[in-house]
């Protein structure tokens, strides 16, 4: 590699790590990534029409699978939000797991609850059984709060069909069968180690209780009412169970059967994300919807309103597309690529690595996930990678997109709102909750990638 090409490369770079620094919100972030990839066609001597090409490429070849992922996915959430889908799965894994298991009760569901629905949304659902639990038993917030914010964290990170790894495994083009796969199995024990297991030690030593405005009859009221009209619970798992169980089918019998045959064809074709999440979604709209008294107009203002904040992660993810392509095209990937084999690091702990140096930059796990995948995706195009190692790397970017969450992420101040919590709090809660499980997370595929070629 000639000194010139190095200085080009450090100095493209240089700029595209300084405007993620500079960057607050996630307009920006697409805002930046675009920018960045601009600077790096002309610094790497591309002719401009040559850049816009790529620009639109990128951007398309990224949303033609992400746009209806998100989409679907998007109204499929907000249709279980409003039918109350989530306070009953909170509900009936409490009552099944008894009153000295309900830390773990709440862990799983938040692992379950954040498949379908965002984080923050599953968090505003749900604080209100956290708060009359802890009033009922006068333990601290944490108690009860840092196992359910575990699970919603984990499978907001880890678990498609959310926004993060969705979009990650667009851009590394990973099988979604793996990426579930390794997303679960790094995500248990990370939600146990950084729910039960870290809420009960973090509660005795920071005591939280409820906000004082609000009584235990009231939210006993709110229980009580939201219990008369919430789906069953068995409604409610099944159809979060089944875009998941038909994608890893896909991918299991994939490696089975023999390609070409009718049997393959049929469950490649129901397994894959568009087929998979569209019956979902639809079964969504009349189980949970048209079934229990919601008019076609109803249904149809409510997946409208799901798509208002998944406009703006597909946009993101499709900056993220963009920025991948023009790596690719200006050779910046292949200097990146020749950088990679000629070091000894893992392609596993170097994604760990990019995504989290963007994630402490930025704030957003989203952005972090989708820059790092755009930056390892040209390194992934020179190498021989299958499918399950990009299965671990998109999970290993999940991982480093987790850890260190403080002021510039928007959901460290939700949780300091919601818990009432002062800044410092929040970091040795908050903050060291989400490093738990990044760390856990990585430490899984880490192990997983030796056994792996």
């Amino acid at each position: 590699m000639s000194n010139t090409t190095m200085l080009i490369l450090v100095t493209i770079l240089g700029i595209s790590l300084l405007l993620f620094l500079v960057m607050k919100s996630k307009l920006q972030a697409f805002v930046a990534l675009l920018i960045s990839s601009l600077f790096i066609g002309v610094l790497s001597g591309m002719e401009l029409t040559e850049i816009l090409t790529t620009m639109e490429e990128g951007m398309g070849g990224t949303l033609g699978f992400i746009a209806v992922v998100v989409g679907l996915g998007a109204m499929f959430g907000e249709m279980l939000r409003v039918s109350g889908g989530a306070e009953r799965l909170a509900l009936t894994l409490i009552n099944k797991f008894g009153e000295g298991k309900v830390q773990w009760a709440l862990g799983l569901t938040g692992f379950i609850v954040a498949i379908p629905v965002f984080l923050d949304v599953a968090l505003v659902i749900l604080i209100p059984i956290v708060y009359s639990l802890a009033q009922k038993t006068k333990k601290s917030l944490l108690y009860f709060g840092i196992p359910l914010l575990a699970g919603l964290a984990v499978t907001h990170s880890f678990v498609p069909p959310t926004p993060g790894p969705i979009s990650v495994a667009s851009i590394l083009d990973a099988d979604l069968g793996w990426v579930i796969l390794f997303g679960v199995l790094a995500g248990i024990p990370a939600m146990v180690i950084a729910g039960p297991m870290f809420g009960k030690f973090i509660a005795k030593r920071i005591h939280l209780e409820a906000p004082a405005y609000i009584t235990e009859k009231q939210l006993q009221e709110q229980v009580d009412k939201n219990d008369r009209d919430m789906p069953s619970f068995k409604m409610v798992a099944t159809l979060i169970m089944i875009p998941l169980v038909l994608i890893l089918i896909n991918t299991v019998f994939g490696l089975i059967l023999e390609e070409g045959t009718f049997v393959h064809s049929l469950l490649t074709f129901v397994g894959h994300p568009f087929v998979a999440l569209t019956i979902s979604t639809l079964l969504t709209f009349y189980l949970l919807g048209t079934k229990r008294g919601y008019t076609k107009e109803e249904v149809q203002n409510i997946a409208t309103k799901s798509l208002e904040p998944a406009g703006i992660i597909i946009l993101i993810t499709g900056a993220g597309g963009v920025f991948k392509q023009t790596l690719i095209d200006s050779g910046v990937g292949d200097v990146l690529g020749e950088m990679m084999a000629n070091s000894s690091m893992p392609l596993v702990l170097a994604a760990f690595l990019i995504s989290t140096f963007v994630r402490v930059a930025q704030g957003s796990a989203t952005v972090a996930m989708i820059t790092a995948a755009g930056l390892i995706s040209p390194i992934i195009g020179m190498m021989d990678v299958s499918q399950p190692m990009l299965g671990l790397i998109v999970i290993s970017i999940a991982s480093g997109a987790t850890v260190f969450s403080h002021v510039n992420d928007s959901g460290f101040w939700l949780v300091n709102r919601f818990f009432g919590m002062t800044e410092k709090q929040t970091l040795k809660t908050w903050t060291v909750m989400e490093t738990i499980i990044g760390l856990v997370g990585f430490a899984v595929v880490f192990t997983i990638s030796f056994f792996i070629s």
